[in-house]
């Protein structure tokens, strides 16, 4: 029989059981819901009698899993809690390894105050240029100094010698 231009969904249509269909037994409908609810009015009397089937529910290892979770152990690292230290429980002694990028930061730092303490010391060669250059620098500024005076004694006694 054509359906027309549209087609229906993929499910089917819905069926309804007839109440005497349902009386009769002859529902296509399956009646998993009145086995689940004798499945629970069993259990339920077993929990009220005593505290230590409480106990045993908690950590029933054959109890039935869901699809592949009772063939294959999978261990879901995002369900893992974290698992806190305490201050009192760090081990001190321990060191950590340092990443490339932290290491590489001391070495250099370690490089530079190295450096440093040579350049102090006057042992590395651009230490060597700076001291030169300033032993000519003062050098120049001792003479030019030295000039002054003798420019400023010279009018002093052009001075004097204009007053008499």
């Amino acid at each position: 029989m054509g359906r027309g231009k549209f087609k229906g969904k993929p499910t089917g249509q819905r069926h309804f059981s007839t109440p005497e269909e349902m009386l009769a037994g002859t529902s296509s409908r399956p009646r998993t819901f009145k086995k689940q609810e004798a499945e629970y009015e069993e259990d339920q009397p077993e929990e009220e009698s005593g505290e230590e089937s409480e106990e045993e529910s908690d950590d029933e290892p054959d109890q039935k899993r869901k699809g592949t979770q009772g063939i294959i152990q999978i261990e879901n690292p995002n369900m893992a809690k974290p698992k806190n230290v305490k201050a009192r429980d760090i081990d001190i002694g321990k060191t950590t390894e340092l990443s490339r990028r932290e290491r590489e930061e001391l070495e250099k730092q370690r490089a530079h105050e190295r450096y440093m303490r040579l350049q102090e010391q006057g042992k590395t060669e651009q230490a060597r240029k700076d001291l030169e250059r300033l032993s000519l620098i003062r050098q120049q500024r001792a003479e030019a100094a030295r000039k002054r005076e003798e420019e400023k004694a010279a009018k002093e006694q052009k001075k004097a010698e204009a007053r008499k």
